[in-house]
């Protein structure tokens, strides 16, 4: 398992905009993750539903056809598209604390500054369903600073026929849609940055358990799962914690520096309900 990032990996990642770090969960990790997602999705596990964002799936394989993104349990299925705020599980959170990740932070927004969590979610593409998701950039005219860092662990085997992740290197140095409120490319911009680029597309293609580290700038999408085996993923977009989302919100939970959320409170908080 890699334990820290060598200069020919951050080379490379500088780059490219990605970096596959690889298998960084246990086999026993790894289990209790698939465990603990299948509980909450089923209603079985020890959360507070009210404090996760949970979606559910379209039928049409469409993005607008998604279901409605809103707190609090949504039935007993395992079909869930996507399910946020999941730093707020014990499990979840200890792994998106390991130090790797500290390391990786401290590269991009500078040594010990604070971070805080953007959204920690579970993605799920179910066997032979799952959601197109449109080409884009993580990125988020709501805040006064771009998120960098996204880690994405692949819980399941990530393939091109499950809808593993698309990319384009190199794809990070430049905006493309600064306007659009979530960095999702219009027509013209797929035509002119994707479909003359289809000989560089990567497909990320992940054993479970298996890491990426992705700049949030690179351009990437995934399609509709059209195998017999779902395709389940933890991403986590990891933000500096100064800043400033312009609608208001203050309430991004910190996960390194000062104030950290700590397993421990979860533990208790969950004791106390």
């Amino acid at each position: 398992m890699t334990a820290s990032i060598t200069p020919e990996q951050w080379a490379q990642y500088e780059r490219d905009g990605y970096l596959v770090l690889g298998k960084l969960l246990s086999d026993a990790d790894l289990k209790a993750l698939q465990d603990r997602i299948d509980d909450i999705m089923l209603g079985k596990a020890p959360s507070n539903y009210q404090r996760m964002l949970m979606q559910l799936d379209s039928d049409s394989g469409k993005y607008e056809d998604a279901g409605e993104m809103s707190r609090g349990h949504k039935g007993a299925r395992l079909d869930y598209r996507k399910i946020q705020e999941l730093e707020f599980d014990p499990l979840f959170l200890e792994f998106m604390q390991r130090p790797i990740f500290k390391e990786i932070c401290d590269h991009e927004y500078g040594k010990d500054t604070p971070i805080s969590a953007f959204r920690a979610m579970f993605m799920n593409k179910p066997a032979n369903k799952g959601t197109f998701l449109p080409w884009h950039q993580d990125r988020w005219t709501s805040l006064d600073r771009d998120p960098l860092v996204t880690i994405w662990t692949a819980l399941d085997p990530a393939t091109i026929q499950n809808g593993c992740v698309q990319l384009i290197p190199g794809s990070h140095k430049t905006l493309i849609n600064p306007n659009h409120n979530s960095g999702f490319l219009a027509p013209e911009h797929v035509e002119e940055h994707v479909n003359k680029n289809k000989d560089k597309i990567i497909y990320l293609e992940l054993e479970p358990g298996e890491v990426a580290l992705l700049h949030n700038w690179t351009v990437h999408g995934s399609d509709v799962n059209r195998s017999s085996i779902s395709r389940r993923a933890f991403s986590v977009c990891y933000m500096d914690a100064n800043t400033k989302d312009k609608r208001g919100r203050e309430n991004y939970t910190r996960i390194f520096g000062p104030g950290a959320l700590t397993v421990e409170q979860l533990k208790a908080q969950s004791a106390v309900a």
